[in-house]
């Protein structure tokens, strides 16, 4: 059987589709049947290929349904050969040109479809909607025309004529689609400022207005409806009129918010002081939406900085505005990025925050910048303090465990610091901050690895690598530790070399990577990266200075060992092991861990 590169699956799902369209519209074709304009074309078929046509195409969609598409596809053409008045057959074959990204045969077939069978809205349907993709607005529109008439309930059809109308575009139609959906569904806004829009791209202002204006009369006790009306007005230099509106509906609403927000629009450009008036009252105003106080602070502040920034009045609003029944915290909130962006001292951006934790005791932002605040000062005791709360309110924050953790091991409280981690580290999912997760175990691991407990220490470094294998401060420490318990020191020499090429100029990876190559016993190889390390170690750290002295030694160069050592005891004068390699003139190693 020959091929035709249908693709299986996409293919039989199109067909299946099509088919249960054809089913599901039926009854809807003998509720309300329109007479064509188009004639159908009469072909007579014998009793003999009626029966011959049937047994064919029954057989074409027992193919389908096999999945031999090719074959069903080759019997579709053999179908409308025997009865070219077959529109179900035109209809099935669209499909596999529509796979064999064959636009004109499939357009041809379904255009056939439709002319054979036209009363079948499936077939129309998919007519229409194949001009649609092919950009043929104009065929596509005549469908859609042929549609609306044979059931002209369809309000689907009518949404898609009024888009095809504007195209073109035909504003006439476009309104008398829009008046047929007024008749099926009701006058409703949507649909009158869908007009407004048609009688604006006509320029027909009169009519424009008019539909708005009859929709405030239908609305008589909805004043957003006069406020429209007055912001239209405003928009077409009708100024008197407008304000006469605006101001007539908070006489009736004095706290009508959108009325507000036109008037503090419109004299923002005209009059500053009458605009901040209308804007106080949007603020002090207890039904005004959050959001509409938010776009009028951050207008003021905006209005303040670009008139020299003078934070004062600014602030006073806040306070005034926070000082009313029930505050918000989102406000609260915008204050404390105001005193942020002023540059304002911590300790009085601290008690911004606090006030937006007394509003609002599980705003985690507020908090995290609290607690970073506070970080800088050391005060430990009142970063765990801030936590405790924080870990009932936002239990699956993970940067509350970090803080505490961290707060904990300041204090040298290590167990504390470490059953925070562990906390921390339960409340992992796989959408947590692949970044924050791999610090936390890598931290985790640093605790563990200072109570002794280095085989939970290790684990916890093979978990941070696996959420972040470039952790550099991570390999560089698990690599450091592993050659101080002179094990695994390939797998340690293969971590650290990768932080010496991320950082290659930080003295503390490239001592760590000396020390493996000494462990391993390549002396002359560990002087080139301790040398290095020595070069670019400016704090003139003890245990670089001792390890250099270690590998000196070792590479037969007694004299500079015994100055690096001295060198060494003179930042660490309590070190015993120092003092007993220079007593004895030798390297010896250390068996403490």
């Amino acid at each position: 059987m020959k091929t035709h590169g249908f693709g299986h699956i996409s293919l039989r799902l199109l067909i299946v589709v099509m088919t249960l369209a054809t089913c599901l519209t039926a009854a809807a074709r003998k509720k309300k049947r329109v007479v064509s304009t188009q004639p159908v074309p009469v072909y007579q078929v014998s009793d003999n290929d009626a029966k011959r046509y049937k047994y064919f195409y029954l057989e074409a969609s027992r193919q389908q349904q096999q999945g031999n598409d090719a074959a069903a596809f080759d019997l579709l053409r053999h179908c409308v050969d025997i009865n070219p008045n077959a529109p179900e057959a035109y209809f099935t074959l669209s499909a596999y040109y529509a796979a064999m990204n064959n636009d004109s045969a499939m357009v041809s077939c379904i255009k056939k479809a439709a002319e054979l069978s036209p009363f079948n809205e499936t077939y129309l349907e998919r007519l229409g909607q194949v001009y649609i993709r092919l950009g043929n607005y104009s065929d596509a529109t005549s469908v859609y025309e042929t549609l609306s008439r044979s059931n002209s309930s369809r309000t689907d059809v009518l949404s898609l004529l009024l888009q095809l109308y504007q195209q073109e575009p035909r504003y006439d139609k476009m309104i008398e689609i829009l008046e047929r959906l007024e008749t099926i569904e009701g006058v409703s806004e949507d649909i009158t400022l869908t007009k407004m829009r048609v009688y604006s791209m006509q320029g027909n202002k009169k009519k424009e207005y008019n539909e708005l204006k009859e929709l405030a009369r239908q609305h008589p006790s909805d004043y957003k409806y006069r406020v429209m009306m007055g912001n239209w007005l405003l928009k077409n230099g009708k100024e008197k009129e407008a304000l006469a509106e605006l101001h007539g509906v908070l006489k009736k609403e004095p706290d009508n918010e959108l009325a507000q927000m036109s008037l503090y629009d419109y004299y923002k450009e005209k009059d500053d002081s009458i605009a901040m008036q209308h804007a106080k009252a949007l603020l002090f105003n207890p039904k005004a939406d959050i959001d509409s106080k938010g776009i009028i602070l951050r207008q003021i502040i905006a209005d303040s900085e670009d008139h020299g920034g003078d934070s004062i009045p600014v602030l006073a609003l806040f306070d005034q505005v926070l000082q009313m029944p029930q505050p918000t915290a989102d406000i609260a909130e915008l204050k404390a990025a105001y005193m942020s962006l002023k540059e304002m001292p911590d300790s009085l951006i601290n008690l911004a925050l606090l006030r937006v934790l007394e509003i609002e005791p599980d705003n985690a932002s507020a908090r995290i910048q609290l607690l970073q605040n506070i970080w800088k000062t050391g005060d430990y005791d009142r970063i765990i303090s801030l936590c405790k709360p924080a870990l009932e309110y936002n239990p699956d924050n993970m940067a509350f465990y970090y803080f505490s953790g961290m707060a904990y091991s300041q204090k040298d409280e290590i167990d504390k610091s470490i059953d925070a981690f562990r906390r921390g580290v339960s409340q992992i999912t796989s959408d947590s901050n692949r970044d924050l997760v791999s610090d936390f175990y890598a931290i985790m691991g640093d605790m563990l690895h200072e109570k002794g407990l280095y085989e939970e220490a290790f684990a916890a470094y093979d978990s941070c690598l696996q959420w972040k294998p470039n952790n550099i401060g991570c390999l560089n420490n698990y690599a450091y530790y592993l050659s101080v318990l002179n094990q695994d020191l390939a797998k340690a020499e293969q971590m650290s070399y990768r932080t010496v090429k991320a950082e290659p100029q930080n003295s503390t990876y490239l001592d760590t990577y000396a020390w493996i190559l000494f462990r391993q016993e390549r002396y002359e190889e560990a002087k080139i990266y301790i040398d290095q390390a020595l070069a670019n170690d400016s704090t003139v750290s003890a245990v670089i200075i001792e390890h250099a002295g270690d590998i000196y030694m070792m590479t037969d160069n007694p004299d500079k060992a015994l100055e690096y050592w001295q060198r060494a005891l003179e930042s660490d004068s309590e070190n015993a092991l120092l003092q007993r390699k220079i007593k004895l003139k030798k390297y010896i190693e250390d068996t403490s861990e």
